[in-house]
């Protein structure tokens, strides 16, 4: 599970199209601080992807990674590593 208690963060700090995700709610951070966005709380609800409204990352539900990872690894946010 990424970091910051039971909230997923995830990055797009390599400006990829899209970031599959194992978690329906989550936040997005941007990219990694100083270059960061307000970290907003997203929730696909009934949907299975997600736009970003700061950033325009397109997230993608994919049930078979585990809550809190993503496709790729490097999206996940770590709160000691930035």
């Amino acid at each position: 599970m990424a970091a910051h208690g039971t909230t997923p963060h995830f990055h797009n700090t390599e400006g990829l199209r899209q970031i599959e995700v194992g978690s329906k709610e989550f936040q997005c951070v941007g990219a990694l601080p100083p270059f960061d966005h307000p970290h907003i709380f997203i929730d696909m609800g009934k949907d299975n992807e997600a736009v970003c409204p700061y950033c325009s990352t397109h997230y993608v539900y994919n049930p078979a990674l585990a809550a809190g990872t993503a496709n790729p690894l490097s999206a996940i946010y770590h709160a000691d590593a930035a």
